[in-house]
């Protein structure tokens, strides 16, 4: 049935996911102390949204080094302090028998902004910001110009990518996720739009994704056989001559080569003109598309916010399956309201909260 498959458990190389209802990254913009250290409020909200039935919890969008950082307000996972801070994190989130997933990410030219309540744009470098850096010296539409990354810069930043995988793996997060959408560092080398260089990191299809696949390369050396690693990737600009659907097809396929198991589908982020028809899973058919073209496995996004949407989705095989962001912030407890408005038994409720559970029929 569609809706006991988004319940089914799934199994990705050496790491069993109890469902298919996942939770997205999501930043939180909530490290006061700008060190990169998650706090209390991640471990709530993290550890929150796997006592409340997801299958798979993703941390938001954590840098891998100091200039990777959206904000000041971001995560990180550079050094060992970050690591130990994770570690607690992941412990809850086992404990209540989910999946834990990080995901690694460089923000390029859109580094050293405000968080939305903070101010608005670029943070200059004697507010605390920093110099930012991308492909070509081409600036996010009210953002500052980045600095064009130097070939020996951009191998190093692939060795960041392999140290911060180390270390989540370390801290016990079971998989790993690579940020390539949204118009983050790694998009913005995939983008004839953001990429004008000319040497063998620019210009043909294959040279605009070669950090990509080294990262996936790097980091499946680092993990071995027995972590899942993710690709989210922004399946089209939505803007003509931009990366478009048939480009993220290939260069998945190609990812799914060097190391990746699974693909992350979203859309958008690179150009701020880009006009999206943003309506109720709208993203899904990207995946579904993503999925047909390389036999590879992956997730939808974008406004899946009913439970019978997320058992279409996977019961109709447009999906391996779903991850979902707004909904689980307005209720940390959708996985198990999914579970029950679908007539779906869960074994998984906390026992704390066993009083309350839902049971099919009443």
């Amino acid at each position: 049935m569609p809706a006991e498959k988004l319940f089914t458990p799934v199994d990705i190389r050496g790491v069993h996911v109890r469902n298919r209802l996942w939770v997205s990254p999501m930043c939180q913009y909530s490290v006061e102390e700008w060190d990169g250290v998650p706090t209390d409020w991640h471990l709530a909200h993290l550890g929150s949204l796997a006592r409340g039935g997801a299958g798979l919890v993703m941390t938001e969008a954590t840098a891998v080094n100091p200039e990777g950082r959206i904000t000041n307000w971001d995560t990180g996972i550079w050094n060992d302090t970050q690591a130990d801070a994770w570690r607690r994190i992941v412990g809850f989130i086992h404990s209540q028998g989910a999946t834990a997933a990080m995901q690694l990410a460089h923000a390029g030219r859109k580094a050293s902004t405000f968080r939305e309540w903070s101010g608005k744009g670029s943070q200059a470098v004697e507010d605390g910001g920093w110099e930012t850096v991308a492909p070509s010296a081409v600036a996010f539409d009210g953002y500052a110009t980045p600095r064009e990354l130097t070939v020996e810069e951009i191998k190093g930043i692939v060795a960041d990518f392999a140290a911060a995988a180390r270390r989540a793996l370390d801290a016990g997060f079971d998989g790993l996720e690579i940020h390539g959408a949204h118009g983050y560092l790694v998009h913005q080398f995939l983008s004839p739009l953001s990429n004008l260089r000319t040497d063998e990191y620019g210009g043909s299809l294959e040279n605009r994704a070669r950090i990509l696949l080294e990262i996936v390369r790097a980091l499946r050396a680092e993990a071995g056989d027995a972590v899942p690693l993710l690709v989210r990737l922004s399946a089209t600009d939505w803007v003509d001559g931009g990366w478009n659907l048939e480009d993220t097809i290939t260069v998945a396929g190609w990812a799914a080569a060097a190391g990746a198991d699974w693909f992350d589908l979203s859309s958008g982020g690179l150009v701020a003109r880009a006009s999206i028809p943003v309506k109720p899973m709208y993203q899904v058919g990207f995946a579904t598309a993503v999925r047909e073209g390389t036999g590879m496995p992956v997730n939808a996004v974008g406004l899946i916010t009913t439970p019978q949407e997320a058992a279409q989705i996977v019961g109709n095989d447009e999906a391996d399956a779903v991850m979902v962001a707004r909904e689980f912030l307005r209720d940390p407890h959708f996985g198990l309201r999914a579970a029950h408005e679908l007539g779906v038994e869960l074994d998984y409720w906390p026992p704390q909260y066993t009083r309350a559970a839902w049971r099919t029929g009443a």
